[in-house]
């Protein structure tokens, strides 16, 4: 048997994130929690409200580091729950596939996907959420809206580095828009 991941010792310390950030692409999941109904069909979309670290505040999806030696399913869990609460209830499938792989870069006319501290691969997903979702740890605030204003004005304004143009592609793939 496989012992579970220590993700303590699993963490570089702050210099070496530093140091590895400048050489190397670093690897994320982002996850676009959603509603569905008894259909399948998304009814509404989670966006957080998050303190960037450049100070600014913006809305965005559920996003992270994959740590060494860890699964990807395992971290869409943990970053699910360290930002939507313990209670939320992701329905992550056994063998998750993420609906596209996004590139972030330091330098924002690359691929219009923007991290100013460093070169990122991210793997994006759509996750289900059934439970009851409360924002926590970095999470400042948390509301669910129709796919409609998610892709409002509004709301695309509200998102940096990227984030709007995910959550479009994201309701796409859904087929929610057309």
């Amino acid at each position: 048997m496989s012992e579970m991941l220590d993700t303590q010792s699993a963490w570089l310390a702050e210099a070496e994130l530093e140091s590895a950030r400048d050489r190397l692409p670093i690897v994320y999941i982002d996850a676009v929690p959603v509603r569905v109904d008894a259909s399948g069909q998304v009814t509404e979309v989670g966006l957080l409200l998050r303190v960037l670290p450049d100070g600014s505040i913006s809305r965005a999806v559920v996003s992270g580091r994959v740590l060494y030696g860890e699964r990807v399913r395992d971290a869409l869990l943990r970053h699910l729950e360290k930002d939507l609460g313990s209670m939320a209830l992701p329905s992550i499938p056994a063998t998750p596939a993420p609906f596209t792989v996004v590139e972030y870069f330091p330098d924002p006319e690359v691929t219009g996907f923007h991290d100013p501290r460093q070169h990122a691969v991210s793997l994006a997903f759509i996750v289900p959420v059934n439970g009851d979702c409360a924002p926590s740890q970095d999470a400042l605030d948390l509301i669910w809206v129709t796919p409609a204003e998610a892709v409002s004005v509004g709301f695309q304004s509200q998102m940096s580095g990227g984030q709007d143009r995910l959550v479009r592609m994201a309701l796409a793939h859904c087929g929610v828009l057309s």
